[in-house]
């Protein structure tokens, strides 16, 4: 048994972790502000008597440290994720990821923790070259694009992580995810494809921002679930840079096609100019493929669904919430399944433990 202690922890990708490490028999301490993660992908996990949530800002280092005492390993996944959030609050942004990331790998080297970096494919930029290699060049815009915030304080991260394993002897292993998607997550901030699949869900159209032939590979997450909890597992890893990601690429057009066909919906796809979508200072990637060589070599990782398995999983779980109201007007759906009534009520105010687990 391993104790974890995983920022980002409510988030979607972080429940889901959580849930993977918890069904693995480890313990779990997870330390979200929600302010894009949520209460209810985490509230199925109260019945596990080894885990625990704390709501609070990952910088606050008397909380972080208190955690990072109970754990062993680390993995650091809060940030200031998508695209609407990047452009409309860029200082947040910044201070977040930067922030952070250092707060993480001080209470790491404090408490001696392993401690991985969750990266993304952000940091390649503009690179021309494809597949991306993890030790390539990097073109990045201009700093008059905010579009590119985001980017500099992931690859500022992987700097300070680095850092950290050269002078102090941290372990420390950094992970490059590239456009994960599944169950859990929404289309609130610009994620694509639960927007495309919501979308589709309710026959209505589908918007694709520029021509649509920006290209990206789309991995589920319990893929990458699988690769990070491989790497922590892999003493081999410690000091590197690791892409995880799908190779099945396809454009963003061919994307919200292949959506309508296989949730046979009637919805129809429009075109909207960047221009029309996002305020200034975006611009886009034409291509984002990994080379992930790298890491199917050191721990014998690579994704085992397909994008049409990742489709019909994305649409199973919209479904769900999509289902109108009962006509009692009770909410026998999201709500009781998940438990959202009751966590004012499980979680003690002062701890911010789950008083089951207490």
């Amino acid at each position: 048994m391993t104790r974890y202690l995983i920022t980002g922890g409510a988030g979607f990708i972080g429940s889901h972790l959580c849930e993977a490490l918890l069904n693995a028999g480890h313990q779990v301490w997870a330390i979200d502000d929600l302010s894009t993660g949520q209460r209810e992908n985490v509230a199925h996990l109260l019945k596990y008597p080894g885990f625990s949530l704390t709501v609070d800002d990952i910088r606050n280092l008397d909380t972080l440290g208190r955690l990072a005492r109970e754990c062993e390993v680390v993995v650091h996944l809060a940030a200031v994720v998508g695209v609407d959030k990047v452009l409309n609050e860029p200082v947040r942004t910044l201070s977040t990821n930067l922030g952070g990331t250092e707060a993480v790998l001080e209470v790491a080297r404090e408490h001696g923790l392993k401690t991985l970096i969750a990266s993304t494919s952000e940091v390649y930029g503009k690179g021309a070259r494809v597949p991306f290699g993890e030790d390539d060049d990097v073109l990045l815009g201009p700093t008059s694009k905010h579009r590119w915030a985001y980017a500099a304080s992931k690859m500022v991260d992987e700097f300070m992580g680095l850092a950290y394993h050269r002078e102090y002897g941290l372990p420390v292993v950094i992970f490059r995810l590239f456009n994960t998607v599944g169950p859990r997550q929404t289309g609130r901030y610009g994620m694509v494809l639960p927007r495309f699949v919501g979308a589709a869900l309710r026959n209505k159209p589908l918007r694709v921002f520029g021509n649509g032939t920006q290209s990206r590979c789309f991995m589920h997450v319990q893929d990458a679930v699988r690769a990070i909890i491989a790497l922590a597992d892999a003493p081999q890893a410690t000091g590197r840079v690791f892409n995880v990601g799908s190779n099945e690429e396809i454009s963003i057009l061919g994307l919200a096609r292949r959506v309508i066909e296989l949730t046979d919906s009637a919805s129809e796809i429009e075109l909207v100019p960047y221009d029309q979508a996002y305020p200034d200072g975006y611009e886009d990637m034409p291509r984002r493929v990994p080379d992930t060589t790298r890491i199917r070599e050191a721990v014998g990782w690579k994704p085992r669904l397909s994008l049409d398995e990742i489709i019909s999983d994305v649409a199973e779980s919209l479904k769900f919430r999509l289902e109108p109201a009962p006509p009692d007007g009770l909410d026998h759906g999201l709500g009781a399944v998940c438990g959202v009534q009751l966590l004012e009520e499980v979680f003690d105010v002062e701890t911010r433990r789950p008083l089951c687990n207490a």
